[in-house]
This record gives C-alpha cells, sequence and structure tokens, in this order.
C-alpha cells in the first residue's frame, strides 16, 4: 500500500467514513472508494470494472470483504466500515431487553433520557447513558449511515425533536414505538415542523416485524429484526408489514 492511499484510509477511518479499498490482484494496483462521496470518484470509477463497483455496495452493506472475478482481472474488495450504532430514546422496559441484544450482533449502544430516575446504572449496567435533551444529544453525536435510532418514551416532548435530528441525518433506520393511530398524530405534528411526505417514509413505525409482539423482549426482538433487514437487505428489498 502506497503511502497517500494510506493516509487517506487512516483520515477515512479517523472520520468514521465507510470506504472500500479495492486492489487489483493482478497488478497489485489498489483504489480506495468511497460510496459517500457525492459524486463518487470518477476517475477511480472509470478505472475499475462496473461489476466490481457493484458488488462494493454489496460488500459494505454485509460488512464482508472479498475476492471477485472479472474479465478484466481478479479484484479484491477490502471493506472498513466504521462501527455500527444504536442510540435509543427512552431508558424504557423495552430498552432494557433490546440494549443487550443489540449489543450481541456488534452495536455500540447510546441510550439517552433526560428522565434521571429512569436512566440509571442499576437499570442499564455497562451501558452508555445520557440525560441530556434528546435532540441535543443526538446533534453531538453526529448520526451517520451506520446508525440506527429507535424512540420509545411515548412522550412527544421527548420523541419528536429526536426525530427531527434523525430525520435531517443519513441515518440508515428510524423506528418509533406507538400505534398506527399515535404515528399518524406523530407524522401530523412533523408535517407541521416542515418534514414532508417521502421524508416521513423514513420512518419504521409501529416499530419492528409484525410477529405478533406483545411482551418487552418480542418487542425488542422484533425491532432488532427490523432494523437488520434495513441493514442488509438492498433498498428494493423491503419487509412488508401486515
Amino acid at each position: 500500500m502506497n503511502r497517500l492511499i494510506l493516509d487517506s484510509l487512516q483520515q477515512v477511518r479517523a472520520a468514521k467514513r465507510p470506504a472500500a479499498l479495492i486492489t487489483a490482484l493482478d497488478s497489485g494496483v489498489q483504489y480506495l472508494f468511497e460510496p459517500s462521496q457525492d459524486p463518487p470518484t470518477f476517475a477511480v470509477v472509470k478505472m475499475i470494472p462496473d461489476v466490481v463497483i457493484q458488488q462494493v455496495e454489496v460488500a459494505l452493506r454485509s460488512d464482508r470483504s472479498e475476492c471477485i472475478d472479472t474479465p478484466e482481472g481478479r479484484y479484491f474488495i477490502q471493506i472498513f466500515n466504521p462501527p455500527l450504532r444504536l442510540i435509543i430514546i427512552g431508558a424504557v422496559h423495552i430498552t432494557q431487553c433490546l440494549a443487550p441484544m443489540a449489543e450481541l450482533v456488534g452495536y455500540q449502544i447510546v441510550i439517552i433520557d433526560p428522565r434521571r430516575s429512569f436512566a440509571t446504572t442499576e437499570r442499564f449496567p455497562d451501558q452508555t447513558l445520557l440525560t441530556d435533551w434528546p435532540d441535543e444529544a443526538l446533534e453531538t453525536l453526529a448520526l451517520d449511515s451506520r446508525t440506527a435510532v429507535v424512540t420509545l418514551t411515548h412522550d412527544p416532548k421527548l420523541d419528536d425533536p429526536a426525530l427531527q435530528v434523525a430525520l435531517a441525518s443519513k441515518a440508515f433506520y428510524i423506528g418509533c414505538l406507538g400505534s398506527r393511530r399515535t404515528h399518524a398524530a406523530r407524522c401530523e405534528r412533523l408535517q407541521a415542523a416542515g418534514f414532508n411526505s417521502a421524508a416521513l417514509e423514513r420512518l419504521n413505525a409501529p416499530v419492528g416485524l409484525d410477529i405478533g409482539a406483545r411482551s418487552a423482549a418480542e418487542i425488542a426482538l422484533a425491532t432488532l429484526a427490523e432494523i437488520t433487514a434495513s441493514l442488509r437487505r438492498p433498498p428494493a428489498d423491503t419487509t412488508t408489514k401486515v
């Protein structure tokens, strides 16, 4: 790896941006590809077969480095993704189940709740707890495309400000607890705050896949399953809710 690519890779990782190091195995030539660039580096794209660029997106989504054979030669795609984060608004019973489940599959957990009687280390040992107002905390956390946000307080004063920050970010998943009636009222408030229908379609509500969940643990399971589907499946491959 030459010094220029190494320095660029270090900058990418320090900034927590997703990237792929593409190596042409026949020649040893390397390219650092960042899908977050808008547009991507066309000088690089022109030098790499389209099939490799397409596979980079798949590899980034699956967090899996791989080799790919093309008529132009063999390429190795090495993935450098920032950590996955799950930010939960509300230190509630569902959170007590969801946080450890999500940790098991590789998420860094941040729980935000200004209600100090809820956000205690006794209820959430070994978890990162923030007692700032949710929107202020989310602004500080700088949501990115490897971040999922779930609001669970059922209190518009806490959930709505958080959702406004999340909708303005690149978070790959935004989920909200509440019935369809609750969600309809939520959407009305967010529309009044300036969010259009396209933005509101990013909200997953009621939160979680429809598996008939009733208990806090079941709702947490359904939520984590939906987050996983959003992360791993291509955008056109959606899971239908009943």
